[in-house]
């Protein structure tokens, strides 16, 4: 498989064993004994309804409520569920920059890829939605090889394109996402600082526990550039030439600042925020990253 071979990388998956993504709190899925759940399974003894979203399974489709409603609805059961994770990804044309051998696009694809592969290993559930200004395709939360495949299958069909709205999508997605589950957002973040960060805000308000990482191109950290050069816009027409050399300090400045704010607003929510520089290779950045997560939650596997 062509996706598998761009987006799935050897040199990852082989750092990748002996780790996993695992939920801090209580999470919820479908199979019964991988982690704990405080919400919602498919077990004998009835709950509730939800609205009925892509990738459910249609099974536990309530046919009668259909009948009277017109609407599909989902019947919900009290379970000891698995982690359902739903991987975000940014599909907005300004991912598309890249000073290097990946676009962003490319290099937050290849992370979505090795999450997914991860999160299937551990035979849990794994979705994925690419985004720019609305929801340009969603796969929902499902186990499986054949899963994987869909994942990488999507992600070989993505292409940046759109704006960005970051607030409205994020809120949106909130309320939408199935149950309390762990979601990562993959992006670049480049909108207004107040919307990013209320929108991140909004996805743990209601359970979720959330993940970011914050993919930027080496330029855009740190305005390498020696000689004047011409910016141009790639979600709007905004053209600006600019002497980098005088620009650069401030620049850093302000960038470190929007990444401050993200930062503090994930601490306060108790998320996850992660800086991502595309220069770094993939498997470093993400084994280092959940070395570390999974040293703060103690260490070790699940028994």
């Amino acid at each position: 498989m062509a996706a598998a071979k761009k987006y799935l990388r050897p040199e990852t998956i082989a750092r990748l064993r002996g780790l996993e993504l695992r939920a801090r709190g209580a999470v919820a899925g479908t199979l019964a004994g991988m982690h704990r759940s405080a919400y919602r399974g498919h077990s004998v003894e009835f709950a509730e309804h939800r609205p009925y979203v892509s990738g459910d399974d249609p099974r536990h489709i309530d046919w009668r409520l259909f009948g009277r409603q017109d609407r599909f609805y989902i019947k919900q059961y009290q379970a000891e569920t698995n982690l359902r994770c739903h991987l975000l990804l940014d599909a907005s044309r300004s991912m598309a920059y890249g000073s290097g051998p990946l676009s962003k696009f490319d290099y937050a694809a290849v992370l979505a890829a090795s999450l997914a592969y991860l999160v299937i290993e551990q035979q849990d559930a794994i979705g994925l939605l690419t985004f720019d200004s609305d929801v340009r395709a969603r796969l929902g939360c499902r186990t499986g090889r054949t899963q994987l495949a869909n994942v990488l299958t999507l992600l070989e069909s993505a292409h940046p394109a759109g704006q960005t709205l970051v607030k409205m999508l994020f809120d949106r997605l909130a309320e939408e996402l199935p149950e309390r589950s762990l979601v990562v957002v993959i992006s670049d973040l480049l909108a207004d600082v107040n919307e990013v960060v209320a929108g991140l805000e909004h996805i743990c308000s209601v359970g979720h526990e959330l993940i970011v990482l914050h993919v930027l191109d080496d330029h855009e950290w740190n305005l390498p550039f020696a000689e004047n050069v011409l910016f141009e816009g790639l979600e709007d027409d905004a053209r600006l030439l600019a002497d980098p050399q005088s620009l650069r300090r401030s620049y850093r400045a302000a960038v470190q600042r929007f990444s401050g704010r993200v930062r503090a607003a994930c601490l306060k929510r108790q998320a996850d925020y992660v800086p991502v520089n595309t220069r770094d290779p993939v498997d470093v950045v993400l084994c280092g990253y959940l070395s570390r997560r999974q040293g703060r939650a103690g260490g070790g596997r699940r028994r």
